[in-house]
């Protein structure tokens, strides 16, 4: 038996023309090929012995042949769940063995998941794109998996956050970088700790060790645990100098899209994991949301009491953790603060009338759907029935002994709710005629109309490698145009925020993910 140790074989790549492997419109077939027989009784030993040594296989993904891969099965409770119930259809991560080689001369890793506790099979594929327009996330789509020629079923493939992942979306590889998961959930609490719920960014003293059951180091410098504790302190005990050490609006942007899609699974729910953290070289950490399979109400544990019902999970406070005294600080810190609370609020407006409201959700879900219809029916092996897969989209369906609301059942009622609440549903402040542009070569001029704004706020930089600087517009005597004069550069970088006592709103909505841009060669 061959087993993967390391990561120094050969791969052979037969060449032909292929589409990228994280297209949602396409379907990639992905074989892999096992020289043995008991293969699964090997990753099997792998697993349950938490070893992460690899089995050799070859990797075949629409023609393409990888060989000599390493091959291992991944998940908790996507796993030991579903090999408890006796099914087949388990998670596998693969990695592929030359380090000159990648996937569509990308991608070094596969992630494919057993739509574990989704019987609509859409949940992860439908959340990922969501989450996208927001914040740095992964690329997820569908793939047939066969193993040794017999079809395998249908899975959900996901992009691997990773080295490659950070270099892609900051440019950069090097910082502090964690898995916000319990590396063993069985791992017995150090008595010499103080108490802490999982990965929650709650600082517990000064001692690395007290932390290492909480989250796992990615990164090569075990220094960065220090780094780690910085952060959990300053949460914690000066949440004023909080910008200094994260990224606030990216942190903002995770935590709505958990709260508006019921996206439990994750720091806001009971488990309180299922994100990354980097920390770029500008100082700040960034956090990177992780497994969606369980959105849109797919776990039923707010860390707040026991189980919710349908109507406690389509009725759930936009401001869950904050009054209540739990060791949820990220949260209750960030939305003491009036000003972040405004920006959180906005982006829940935001993110509810450009998916939810108009109801592109259920249309991206219809098309879904039927996209895969073929491949759920003919899949053997799959954990939920058919008619759970054509039901969960509106109505609720069984996993296991599970009910799984329907997506639709939800957020029809999520949204409603969520449009009338007292906050969310006042009006902001309207933003108009946002511009930038050179006033003389030594000064730039940033510009907007509000006419109900109290303040208005301008957020610049040069690069996306720095940290945005915050500075107050000036009101125009008599008008409701703001403006403000900046040293000249030949590019920035910017968005504006008009704020009232009650809320703000930002140009461009998807604020500071996305932002308007001044360049002199635009100019000219």
């Amino acid at each position: 038996m061959k087993y993967f140790t390391t990561l120094l074989f050969s791969l052979i790549i037969i060449v032909c023309q292929a589409q990228n492997i994280y297209d949602v419109a396409h379907i990639p077939e992905i074989r892999i090929t096992f020289s043995q027989d008991n293969w699964a009784e090997a990753l099997e030993q792998f697993k349950t012995s938490s070893d992460k040594e690899r089995l050799v296989g070859d990797l075949t993904i629409d023609k393409v042949t990888y060989q000599q891969v390493g091959v291992r099965y991944k998940g908790n409770s996507s796993y030991f769940s579903t090999h408890n119930d006796q099914y087949q259809k388990l998670p596998f991560n693969i990695k592929l063995a030359d380090k000159t080689q990648a996937i569509d001369g990308t991608y070094k890793t596969l992630k494919l998941s057993n739509v574990f506790r989704d019987p609509s099979f859409m949940r992860e594929v439908l959340a990922y794109e969501i989450a996208r327009k927001y914040m740095p996330a992964p690329h997820c789509n569908f793939a047939k998996l066969y193993i040794n020629n017999d079809f395998w079923g249908l899975y959900t493939s996901t992009e691997s956050i990773d080295s490659r992942f950070l270099k892609a979306y900051f440019g950069e590889k090097e910082g502090a970088f964690f898995k916000c998961d319990p590396p063993d959930w069985q791992a017995e609490a150090n008595n010499n700790c103080q108490d802490s719920e999982k990965a929650s960014l709650t600082y517990v003293g000064e001692d690395w060790r007290c932390y290492q059951n909480f989250y796992e180091l990615e990164s090569d410098d075990s220094t960065a645990w220090n780094e780690l504790i910085e952060l959990s302190k300053t949460i914690t005990t000066a949440p004023e100098a909080i910008e200094d050490i994260l990224n606030v609006d990216q942190t903002l942007w995770m935590l709505a899209f958990n709260n508006v899609l019921v996206n439990l699974d994750s720091y806001t729910g009971r488990l309180c994991h299922n994100y990354y953290l980097y920390r770029a070289e500008n100082g700040q950490f960034f956090p990177l949301i992780w497994d969606l399979n369980m959105a849109f109400g797919g776990f039923r544990f707010s860390g707040i009491g026991g189980v919710m019902s349908d109507q406690e999970m389509q009725e759930m406070s936009p401001f869950i953790h904050y009054k209540e005294k739990t060791k949820r600080q990220l949260i209750a810190n960030l939305l003491n603060n009036n000003f972040y609370r405004k920006i959180y609020v906005a982006h829940i407006r935001t993110i509810l009338e450009e998916n939810f409201v108009n109801g592109a959700y259920r249309e991206r879900a219809l098309s879904l759907q039927r996209q895969i219809d073929d491949l759920v029916k003919s899949d053997t092996k799959k954990l939920y029935t058919y008619e759970g897969f054509k039901a969960n989209l509106d109505s609720t369906a069984m996993a296991g002994s599970s009910a799984i609301i329907g997506i639709t059942q939800l957020m029809e009622a999520r949204t409603k709710f969520l449009l009338a609440h007292p906050v969310i549903k006042k009006k902001p402040p309207v933003l108009m005629n946002v511009k930038c542009q050179a006033k003389s070569n030594d000064q730039l001029e940033a510009s907007a109309t509000c006419t109900e704004a109290q303040q208005v706020w301008l957020f610049y930089r040069k690069n996306k490698n720095e940290v945005f600087t915050k500075i107050l517009m000036k009101k125009i005597a008599n008008t409701g145009n703001w403006q403000i004069e900046l040293p000249y550069a030949e590019r920035m970088q910017y968005y504006i925020v008009a704020e009232d006592n009650a809320s703000v709103s930002l140009s461009p909505a998807r604020a500071a993910f996305e932002f308007h841009e001044f360049s002199e060669k635009t100019t000219k």
